[in-house]
């Protein structure tokens, strides 16, 4: 399995980003997907995540109402729809596909992307 994270960068509080998540090495029927993110100093914290087959998504408390998680089951692809960032929001993102254990927790996940930065200027 291979993840590839994208389009990270530099924007202002208040504006959006959309990152994506290019998935490869086999089929993701019946797994769930989903966005971690670190800031510096602190522990990788989850962000959302989606069912591949049943589009379900979750999400943390503190990104609901503000990020969508989306997929293209064709595609293979997972977005991250971000909206109304806040310089508390700067961190990498990580995709990852998980494996048994919680949904909220980074140990459950078998599979990682590489990571985006995203930057959010106040």
């Amino acid at each position: 399995v291979q993840l590839q994270a994208s389009g990270g960068g530099l924007v202002q509080a208040g504006n959006s980003l959309r990152l994506s998540c290019a998935a490869s090495g086999r089929t993701f029927s019946g797994s769930i997907m989903a966005w971690f993110r670190q800031a510096p100093g602190k522990e990788r914290e989850f962000v959302a995540a989606i069912g591949w087959s049943s589009g379900i998504p979750y999400y943390a408390d503190s990104v609901k109402g503000r990020f969508t998680i989306s997929r293209d089951n064709a595609k293979k692809k997972m977005y991250l729809q971000m909206n109304s960032l806040k310089p508390e929001d700067t961190a990498v993102y990580y995709c990852a596909v998980k494996g048994p254990g919680s949904l909220y927790t980074a140990d459950s996940y078998d599979y990682w992307g590489q990571g985006t930065l995203v930057t959010v200027s106040s």
